[in-house]
C-alpha cells in the first residue's frame, strides 16, 4: 500500500533539498505550487509543508513562503520562537488565524464570523477571534496578544478613528499576513475586502426618489474618516447630484452617538431619540430617512412612534443591514454580502502567507431588500400629536 501523498511530497522535496537542489534561504514551491505540481489539494501540500518545518528542513515565513532553513539556526527554530517571538500553539498542526472585530451582532457581523468559520473548516484551520469595541488601545493589545500566541494571519476590522492604530502599520512594514475588513485605512498598503458602499447607498436613495420623495434626512454617526461611513454619504450625494435635487445638509443629523460601541448607553439613546424627533419637527417636509445602519433606523422608528407618526405611510425609513426574517419588523434595507466578505476574507490571508498577491482592495455590491418601512411619498407634514 502506498503512502498518503503529503508524505510522498515530503520525502520528495525532503530529497531535493538533501541533494542541493534547493539551498540554504532558497524559496521551495509553495502550498499552491505543490498541488498544482502533484493534482493534489492545497490540504496536502500544506501538510508536506508543515512536515519538513517540523524536521526543521524550511522556514515558513508568513507573506513571503517557505525557504531552505540554516542548519546552524536550527536550535534557536526549535526553541519554539519565531518570528514575533511567538510560540508554537498550532492545534494538531493546523493553522490558527485571528479575527478583531469592533463587535458583531444580528444585524451586522454575525454572517461575517460566519463566513470566516466556513472558510476555516474548508481549509482545516482554526479562527480565534477577539472583539476590540472600537477602542484603539483594545485593538492594539488584541494585535500584540495575537501575535504573541503564534497565530499565522490575522483579519482586523478597524475600530473607528481617524488614525490607524500603529500596531498595524507595523505588521505592513514586517509583512505580516493581514487583511482589513468593511474598510480600507487612507495611506496604508493593506489589501481590503469591504461592501460598494457608494454605489449601495446610491441604489437605496434612488429607490427613495422612484417613491417620489425628494426631501430625505440622513441619519449617520460622526464619519471622523472612517471609510465606510464617507463612502455611504458620497453615494447620498451623488444620488442627489444625478437627479437634479439639491442636497440640504440642513436635513441631516451627522452626530448620532448611541450605536457607537463605545458610546452605548441608554441615556445617550434617549439623547439620540429626542435628537431626532426635534429634527423632524423641525423639518416637517422631510418624507424619508436614510439611516446608515440598522441600529440608527431603529432609533429613527422608535422617535417616529413617539411623535405619533406612522411608518411607512407618514415617513419611510431605509438602512443598511437588518437581522433576519425573525426580526418582527423588517426595515426596507441595502444588505452586505457578510458571508462572501468573509469567506474572501480568510482566504485572502492563506493566499498572503504562501506568498501571492491579492487585490489591493475586494468590492463586493450590497443588495436592496424591500421590506415593511417604506412606500411612496406621503403630503402629509409631520405634526406631533404628543
Amino acid at each position: 500500500m502506498s503512502s498518503p501523498m503529503y508524505e510522498q511530497i515530503y520525502e520528495a522535496l525532503r530529497g531535493d533539498v538533501r541533494n542541493g537542489k534547493y539551498g540554504i534561504g532558497e524559496r521551495v514551491p509553495s502550498e499552491k505550487e505543490l498541488a498544482d505540481e502533484y493534482n493534489v489539494s492545497r490540504i496536502t501540500s500544506k501538510k508536506a509543508l508543515e512536515l519538513m518545518a517540523a524536521e526543521g528542513l524550511i522556514v515558513r515565513r508568513p507573506g513571503r513562503g517557505s525557504f531552505v532553513a540554516d542548519p546552524s539556526e536550527q536550535t534557536a527554530a526549535t526553541n519554539g520562537s519565531g518570528r514575533y517571538g511567538m510560540k508554537n500553539t498550532r492545534i494538531g498542526g493546523k493553522l490558527i488565524i485571528g479575527l478583531l472585530i469592533t463587535d458583531f451582532g444580528d444585524s451586522y457581523g454575525t454572517g461575517l464570523v460566519y463566513g470566516m468559520e466556513e472558510a476555516s473548516r474548508k481549509h482545516d484551520s482554526y479562527l480565534i477571534l477577539r472583539r476590540t469595541f472600537g477602542i484603539p488601545s483594545y485593538e492594539e493589545e488584541a494585535i500584540k496578544g495575537l501575535l504573541e500566541t503564534g497565530v499565522d494571519g490575522l483579519i482586523i476590522f478597524p475600530a473607528q478613528g481617524e488614525y490607524f492604530n500603529a500596531e498595524i502599520l507595523k505588521l505592513v512594514i514586517d509583512k505580516f499576513p493581514f487583511v482589513l475588513v468593511d474598510r480600507h485605512l487612507k495611506g496604508i498598503s493593506a489589501g481590503s475586502i469591504c461592501t460598494n458602499n457608494v454605489a449601495g447607498a446610491k441604489r437605496g436613495v434612488e429607490y427613495l426618489f422612484e417613491l417620489g420623495h425628494k426631501h430625505i434626512g440622513l441619519l449617520t454617526p460622526p464619519p471622523v474618516d472612517t471609510t465606510a461611513v464617507e463612502d455611504r454619504i458620497e453615494g447620498f450625494v451623488q444620488a442627489h447630484a444625478q437627479k437634479g435635487i439639491p442636497v440640504d445638509r440642513a436635513l441631516w443629523i451627522d452626530d448620532i452617538l448611541s450605536t457607537l460601541p463605545t458610546a452605548y448607553t441608554e441615556e445617550n439613546k434617549a439623547k439620540d431619540i429626542l435628537k431626532i424627533k426635534q429634527h423632524l419637527q423641525k423639518n416637517p417636509h422631510i418624507t424619508a430617512l436614510f439611516a446608515m445602519e440598522y441600529n440608527i433606523a431603529v432609533l429613527a422608528r422608535e422617535a417616529a412612534d413617539q411623535l405619533g407618526l406612522c411608518v411607512p405611510e407618514q415617513l419611510s425609513i431605509l438602512c443598511f443591514d437588518c437581522p433576519d426574517s425573525s426580526n418582527p419588523y423588517p426595515f426596507t434595507h441595502l444588505r452586505q454580502n457578510q458571508e462572501e466578505m468573509g469567506r474572501v476574507a480568510f482566504e485572502h490571508v492563506l493566499r498572503l502567507r504562501e506568498g501571492e498577491p491579492i487585490p489591493n482592495k475586494t468590492v463586493l455590491e450590497a443588495s436592496l431588500i424591500l421590506g415593511l418601512s417604506t412606500t411612496e411619498a406621503s403630503t402629509i407634514e409631520i405634526v406631533s400629536t404628543k
